[in-house]
């Protein structure tokens, strides 16, 4: 290569470098003098979010109501929090509205007695997905309910509630992660896993979500029944999905998409103290005549 070249070659090198370094000056430059500010560079567009230690043991949240380890416990999860906002919309964030509403119904569960109650959040913090049905399966609840709001976009006419319950296909699936999850060494719906081939404890597994399914369906029959005139239900109410927060496999689990966040006037009604009032009740009586079904004693009242 001759020198002429070579050093046109450099020079090419370096404006690959330096180019970018001069387009930006310039940029700060025009925007400075136009009295725009500029973004910050670097560590300014890093996000840190502190995650749960894989290895540490989650904390367990206070269980509230009567002492009685008899009595049936619900665990109500607000989904969303912490960085995790959820969907937006008309001025409202998924993850203040769902804790609003698991708190409306956590209060008027403890107003009627009878049944012990459990948040797996209180406050604005990140749970894992894996995390919330985990909460329920370690309390030992006999029913555990996620509460979400839905979101259609632009379409703020979109409205109506729905409960969810975990599909059939997402059964098996399930039943294999936790067959090997739990790798020989724990009890599911009173069975132990323990010393038996990975094939039996998916089959065990299996046969225990498919018990658990069928609660789950009576269960969120339940609530369509007993928010019929009192909650705004969608045209399908009842739905099925693979919600990971569904899959414990012994403890009948239900997601309620308490309405469209993204209908104003939706969004409004739940955020309002009569709306939440008309959800908690109507909800409370559902989980009230599901665990009545379950267990006759609680006809007993307190």
């Amino acid at each position: 290569m001759s020198e002429p070249s070579r050093i046109s070659y450099r020079l090419q090198v370096s404006l690959a470098f330096v180019a970018p370094v001069l387009l930006l000056a310039a940029l700060y430059a025009i925007g400075h003098a136009l009295g725009v500010r500029a973004p910050l560079l670097g560590r300014a567009y890093v996000v840190r979010i502190a995650l749960p230690d894989a290895n540490s043991r989650i904390a367990l949240p206070p269980v509230l109501g009567p002492r009685d380890p008899s009595r049936p416990l619900v665990v109500i999860d607000a989904g969303h929090g912490g960085h995790d906002p959820g969907a937006s919309g008309a001025g409202f964030v998924e993850k203040t509205l769902t804790l609003s509403l698991a708190r409306a119904l956590r209060d008027e569960l403890l107003r009627q007695g009878g049944i012990r109650v459990a948040l797996t959040r209180d406050e604005d913090k990140f749970l894992v997905l894996d995390e919330r049905a985990e909460i329920a399966r370690q309390l030992g609840a006999g029913l555990f309910l996620s509460i979400h709001a839905d979101s259609a976009g632009d379409k703020a006419e979109v409205s109506g509630a729905s409960v969810y319950t975990l599909s059939a296909k997402a059964s098996s699936q399930a039943a294999e992660r936790v067959a090997a999850r739990e790798n020989n060494a724990d009890v599911v719906n009173g069975v132990a896993l323990a010393n038996q081939t990975d094939v039996v404890n998916a089959i065990l597994v299996d046969l225990s979500q498919r018990r658990t399914q069928q609660q789950s369906a009576e269960f969120a029959e339940l609530v369509v029944r007993e928010g019929k005139g009192t909650i705004a239900l969608s045209d399908m109410p009842l739905r099925s999905a693979a919600f990971v927060v569904l899959k414990s496999p012994d403890v009948p689990s239900a997601l309620f998409e308490s309405g469209f966040i993204s209908n104003p006037n939706e969004a409004a009604e739940l955020a309002s103290p009569e709306g939440q009032k008309r959800f908690a009740e109507a909800m409370a009586r559902a989980i009230r005549i599901y665990f009545a079904r379950q267990s006759p004693a609680l006809h007993s009242g307190a």
